[in-house]
């Protein structure tokens, strides 16, 4: 096993998940196959618990692992499956090193962070690694670790020994480390400041790493001089000094790291072209067209963005690269209009007119409204009005968990004149309780306590639009995560006032897809089809009628290729259908 190691240094947020994404799929264009972990520093057992605004969205992977969302950038740059093992937190480790202690594994020694903290790390490591994440049964070849936070941070030192310990341990040739670093531009002086790096590899290299590669952010592309100075202070070859400089979009990533010859420098390192069959030149054909692609994009489409944590991007972050995933292969510029939702609120109207009335406009030009899933009932009420709004004026609507649920509330509540419905996470003596609480969850413990991973959903309706979008599929595996859902006792009033229950799971109680049959496009789902949305592989749900048309192309040409081998004649037909 190889591995390559990307850390971080001057400031967060220079974007390693990006680059060690973009690092994989250079090795995997090369024929290599590649697997990844994640190292988030921070106590916390996973990223369950943590808030939105604090950490970004929370990941979700089919084994039910609450991960970090830079696994989210793994798994839909290269088109993998990851499981929980693959993000190693401080708390998993020291929770499992005194779960060993109290078993009595290390025979009454005393438990220190060097060796025992350290060892288990490494061992999570190489174990995780052999784990095949592509669908074959062989490990990968390469293994990419990213490490959460900045070098110098206090809790990222137990980590940096272990990783010193663990080159050693794997021998020359079989690690490379990867820096990310910042050269910035002062604008009084107006030159590329090579300082803040130089800074960062001396400190690392006196925590025991020695890069063996740096990868450079930058807002320009770095001067021919600047590359010189990193060489000579930082101690790395000139050809191994790669310029991640700003892009219009993130998929450009990989080819610049193709374009300057990375993977022949991480090749090297790893002593990969010395051993029989030579990987291949990376082609990345796919990646060029839709880069480009996405650059000449001019037709928009709107869509807002209903949520309570419009201010962070990074809370919704799958959302968003599904629907980039669904415009990018309709040919539309995505434009997304971000409505909070409190703004939505008739309080809203008295307290911040401004802001009501511009939330009400950007509802109200968009092409679509989206709805994602949340906790807690803080702008509920302007979430149930997106869904009014939508539902009565026949405009596409997408509703993810949360979003699926407070459609039902507005349907209760509109339709069926019930004006007591609610759900009992926001009202635990709501009269109507058309959203309850369901086993599995948990009332007193937060983390992994709900209904989480990979669950199979049948589709009850075949004529329906979700069956549709899915290839007249019979059923459908998508990923969870929620403690309240619909409340199976209520499902034939629904039915009867007019909402399909279309998608359910195999005990038929728990209800997974909705739709109104007489609009255009209203679908809720209890999953988040986001979560396996791929930059080639959009959702079927994001692309929404587009998809229904390209299975209506395909049905028809398969049902062609039978008549032409029944009659030759009859394959006329063929122009027609097309033109």
């Amino acid at each position: 096993m190889k591995y390559v190691l990307v850390t971080g240094g001057v400031v967060s947020g220079l974007g390693k998940g990006v680059t060690a994404s973009s690092i994989g799929v250079v090795l995997k264009a090369c024929g290599l196959r590649v697997t990844s972990i994640k190292i988030d520093p921070y106590l916390n057992t996973d990223a369950g618990t943590m808030s939105p605004f604090e950490h970004g969205e929370v990941f979700v992977l089919d084994d039910g692992g609450e991960v970090d969302l830079d696994l989210g950038n793994y798994e839909r740059f290269l088109d993998i499956k990851l499981t929980r093992d693959n993000n190693i937190t401080t708390g998993k480790i020291y929770q499992s090193v005194i779960n060993k202690e109290r078993r009595g594994d290390y025979l009454g020694k005393t438990i220190q962070v060097v060796p025992h903290i350290t060892d288990e790390i490494q061992e999570w490591i190489e174990r995780v690694a052999m784990n095949p994440v592509d669908g074959t049964e062989n490990p990968a070849d390469v293994c990419v670790i990213e490490l959460g936070g900045t070098i110098g941070d206090i809790e990222s030192m137990p980590f940096i020994e272990a990783l010193g310990q663990f080159s050693y341990r794997v021998g020359a040739g079989n690690f490379c480390l990867v820096h990310v670093s910042l050269v910035p531009v002062l604008n009084v002086v107006g030159e590329q400041k090579t300082k803040p790096t130089q800074h960062s590899v001396r400190g690392l290299r006196g925590l025991g790493l020695m890069p063996d590669i740096l990868a450079c952010r930058s807002t320009q592309p770095l001067e021919e001089h600047v590359k010189v100075k990193l060489a000579q202070f930082c101690h790395v070859p000139i050809p191994n000094i790669i310029n991640l400089h700003d892009v219009t979009n993130i998929w450009h990533i990989p080819l610049l790291l193709r374009d300057q010859k990375a993977h022949e420098a991480i090749l090297k390192v790893l002593n990969l072209q010395c051993v029989g069959k030579l990987p291949r030149e990376p082609k990345l054909t796919e990646w060029t067209e839709r880069a480009s692609k996405f650059d000449k994009l001019k037709t928009p489409v709107r869509i807002a963005m209903v949520g309570k944590y419009t201010g962070l991007s990074d809370s919704y972050l799958s959302v968003i690269k599904a629907l980039q995933h669904a415009s990018v292969a309709l040919d539309r510029k995505l434009v997304v209009d971000w409505v909070p939702s409190c703004d939505l609120e008739d309080s809203s109207a008295k307290e911040t007119p401004d802001a009501y009335q511009k939330a009400w406009g950007l509802l109200k030009d968009a092409d679509g409204v989206l709805v994602p899933g949340g906790f807690g009932d803080r702008g509920v009420q302007g979430k149930i009005l997106a869904a009014k709004y939508a539902r009565e004026n026949n405009v596409p609507y997408l509703g993810i968990c949360l979003g699926m649920q407070i459609a039902v509330i507005e349907f209760a509540r509109s339709v069926m004149k019930l004006p007591g419905a609610n759900s009992t996470e926001f009202d635990q003596a709501a009269k109507t309780p058309c959203v309850i609480f369901m086993p599995e969850g948990s009332k007193t413990h937060m983390g992994a306590t709900m209904r989480l991973g990979s669950r199979r959903t049948f589709f009850k309706v075949n004529s329906c639009k979700s069956a549709k979008l899915y290839g007249n599929a019979a059923y459908v595996d998508e990923r969870h995560r929620h403690r309240y859902e619909v409340n199976p006792d209520m499902v034939p009033e629904f039915e009867k006032a007019g909402l399909s229950f279309v998608g359910k799971d195999e005990s038929g109680k728990r209800m997974e897809i909705i739709e109104l049959p007489t609009h255009r496009f209203f679908i809720g789902t209890q999953f988040h089809p986001e979560f396996t949305s791929r930059p080639g592989k959009p959702s079927p749900l994001f692309l929404g009628k587009a998809s229904l048309k390209l299975n209506l192309i395909l049905t028809l040409w398969s049902s062609i290729k039978i008549i032409r081998a029944v009659d030759a004649q009859i394959a006329v037909v063929e122009p027609a259908i097309f033109a």
